[in-house]
């Protein structure tokens, strides 16, 4: 099982499981066993968010017969089912239940920026009044009576904010930044933006920019999200403002096969690693250019995990595209990546098979996605950081390429950290790291 939901009584009373075929099942406790209430392949997307008031019904989020995941109301007999609500650009990003009364009020959907739509007229001023906090608002907490609201407001140039709501009095206070260091610091502002790609697919992304710096021919990173089956979301984000607040324009793309834009754009990144996948990036790249934002010379591409292999990408199989990469936790070799899943990951295995290449059926398809084997095209420096304890990651995909680049006397640097795993977690590592990252793009970025 991978996840458990409680109906009314506080009692486990629905369950989520993948299936052999990278699919999902849903079922429902019956009795002291189990029955299989909902199930889909590894194409869809399900989920339950909890059961509603009358007891005869469950609330599911599914893509099935449909494009973007929708809310839906269904009877436990499987019977009868009520969509209640749903967007053609955005899976379901958010339920809110209420905590003793068990209905669904509101729903959001996360394109762009957040936003709700209310399902219980009740509520409607409330989100109206949220709009004067000048952020993406999520209810966090909310008192028996549900006359008082906690709320986490989220924006670009400023830390996350923890805010209490008198329904009430229709007033709200503030209580907390989560970083208050940050406050008096001029933080960098954040765009949405989108695009097509050259087979016009519509790309979403997000473009930071230095604060009071007009966003003209800036040195430019296109900073990758890891997943790579998650996607970038609007609102403050560290590596984000660093990267501003160093100078550069940091531009975040939702490439193809990134999730919450549907399935079909999650599945046109089927099978496209180092492909079109890496398209979408140059893309950006020339979007960028094309918009007056970014220098062309001035280009650098950085990610962790997939994110990392994108950067190694971007340097083998697009030459001229970027001055310097850097690369975090990123697989190397498609092949040793796959083969290092451990057994009890076999239904995630599955998904790989399908959604990256079949290791045992096509080695030589997945060799020619995999950077360590066009390792002789990388002309541009790269900084490659790597935990030695990384269980998803091996420390041999950072050492296969590095090895291979030195060998051929190509511009390397890199750091091994011996007590971190996929991603750095001790301060005076992540320090570290950040300090030979700032010092590498500054040098590689200069103008």
């Amino acid at each position: 099982m991978i996840g458990w939901l409680p109906d009314l009584d506080f009692k486990v009373g629905a369950a989520k499981a993948m299936r052999p075929d990278g699919g999902s099942i849903l079922r429902l406790k019956q009795g002291e066993g189990w029955r299989d209430f909902l199930s889909c392949g590894p194409d869809d997307q399900i989920g339950a968010h909890g059961f509603a008031p009358d007891r005869k019904n469950i609330y599911v989020e599914s893509s099935v017969d449909r494009d973007t995941t929708a809310l839906l109301e269904m009877s436990l007999d499987g019977k009868s089912v009520k969509t209640l609500a749903e967007d053609p650009d955005s899976d379901l990003a958010g339920v809110l239940i209420h905590p003793s009364d068990h209905h669904a009020e509101a729903v959001s959907f996360e394109a762009d920026r957040m936003r709700w739509q209310v399902l219980d007229p009740k509520l409607e001023s409330d989100f109206k009044a949220f709009e004067s906090l000048d952020g993406d608002v999520a209810i966090v907490s909310r008192n028996d009576a549900d006359t008082v609201w906690y709320l986490l407001v989220n924006r670009p140039d400023r830390s996350p904010s923890f805010w209490r709501w008198d329904r009430c009095a229709r007033k709200s206070k503030f209580l907390f930044a989560t970083r208050p260091k940050l406050d008096g610091y001029d933080l960098a502002p954040m765009t949405p933006v989108s695009f097509a790609a050259r087979d016009g697919l519509r790309l979403r992304a997000y473009l930071t920019t230095p604060a009071g710096k007009p966003a003209r021919r800036l040195p430019l990173v296109v900073l990758v999200h890891g997943g790579p089956w998650v996607r970038d979301r609007w609102g403050f984000h560290p590596e984000a403002q660093w990267l501003a607040g160093l100078g550069f324009a940091c531009l975040q793309v939702n490439y193809r096969g990134s999730t919450g834009f549907g399935k079909r754009f999650l599945h046109a990144g089927d099978r496209e690693w180092g492909a079109k996948m890496q398209d979408d990036l140059t893309d950006a790249v020339k979007w960028a250019v094309a918009s007056g934002a970014a220098d062309p010379k001035r280009v650098a591409i950085y990610g962790g995990s997939y994110g990392g292999y994108a950067a190694l990408a971007g340097a083998a199989f697009t030459p001229g595209v970027y001055r310097c990469a850097v690369d975090v936790v990123g697989p190397s070799n498609l092949i040793t990546l796959i083969q290092s899943i451990p057994p009890y990951w076999e239904p995630m295995k599955r998904v790989f098979d399908l959604r990256v290449g079949d290791v045992n059926k096509e080695p030589d398809f997945l060799k020619s996605r995999s950077p360590l084997f066009s390792a002789d095209r990388i002309e541009i420096p790269l900084l490659i950081a790597q935990g030695a304890n990384d269980p998803r990651v091996k420390v041999a995909e950072a050492e296969q390429i590095v090895n291979a680049l030195r060998a051929k006397g190509k511009p390397v640097e890199y750091l091994l950290f011996p007590d971190e795993g996929h991603g750095f977690a001790k301060p005076e590592n992540r320090l570290k790291f950040y300090a030979a990252a700032e010092d590498f793009l500054s040098r590689r970025l200069a103008a």
